[in-house]
């Protein structure tokens, strides 16, 4: 059973069923999602991606944008006329493969004129098994992911508006990414991913946030969800909350709990969320 819960709200203190194996209280919640990489259930719940590659029928390129350290890569599909409006795609715990090139692609095909650039929060390295993904995940640090997105930041201008969106270790990078664009920020959608918990931080949130989850996940759970729908209110932000009777990343096609209908009813609810913003 779906059901939408709209209401002022944000926030995360603590992950039911996960505390017994890693001490996770006031931890960051970039951190605590990494945590997940050492347990056996989250692990088995992503088996490796289908193997496809992906051929950009849009321009899509790679690109290099500049940050306070090493340069960054971005996956970029520029709008046929100019615009401010962009949306910064964030990728699953596997990396920026194939599968995220074509999400962005997607989006940028159905939301109309605009800019769309998928980030490397993992500098060039993609994981093709869960080892490597876990791997990965456990090494990325946010000061290096924020200091991405700030490089995307001046990449795209000051008077660009930005959308977020990502799916799994990438739904939390969508929030922390709206965070980090400050005034920027117009759109974040998160997909089961793990929510600030700072309220002083959430303070500081210029956007609405839309929240999709699923009821069976483990992990990104109804306790993670209530909680972050207290901080948001708590930091008197706007947050609409959309469950789904599904497991953890039913919206990627390579996985066995991949559930067509549900993935396509919350791509639907995203478009219809940022073309409500980006205007």
């Amino acid at each position: 059973m779906k059901k939408i819960i709209i209401l002022l709200i944000a926030g995360l203190s603590g992950i039911t069923g996960f505390a017994q194996t890693a001490p996770i209280c006031h931890t960051p919640s970039t951190e605590k999602f990494a945590m997940f990489a050492s347990n056996k259930d989250f692990n088995n719940k992503h088996p490796a991606p289908e193997y496809y590659v992906h051929i950009s029928q849009a321009g899509g390129k790679m690109i290099k944008i500049k940050t306070d350290g090493a340069e960054a890569n971005g996956y970029l599909l520029k709008a046929k006329k100019k615009t401010d409006n962009w949306v910064f795609v964030f990728q699953e715990w596997w990396g920026l493969n194939d599968h995220i090139k074509r999400e962005a692609e997607n989006l940028y095909k159905d939301l109309g004129n605009v800019n769309v650039l998928a980030l490397d929060m993992y500098d060039g390295k993609i994981g093709t098994t869960r080892e490597e993904a876990g791997k990965y995940m456990q090494e990325f640090k946010q000061d290096r992911g924020s200091a991405i997105v700030k490089g995307a930041m001046v990449y795209v201008g000051k008077d660009a508006k930005v959308g977020t969106i990502g799916w799994c270790f990438g739904g939390g990078q969508s929030l922390q990414a709206a965070l980090t664009a400050g005034g920027q920020a117009v759109a974040c959608v998160m997909y089961y991913g793990m929510p600030e918990e700072n309220v002083d931080r959430l303070k500081t949130l210029n956007c609405d946030v839309l929240d999709v989850w699923a009821t069976q996940d483990q992990w990104i759970n109804k306790d993670v969800t209530e909680k972050f729908e207290k901080n948001m209110t708590a930091a008197g932000k706007k947050l609409t909350v959309k469950s789904y009777d599904a497991d953890h990343a039913f919206a990627n096609p390579s996985n066995p709990k991949h559930n067509k209908e549900f993935t396509a009813d919350a791509y639907k609810l995203s478009l219809d969320f940022f073309k409500a913003r980006l205007k």
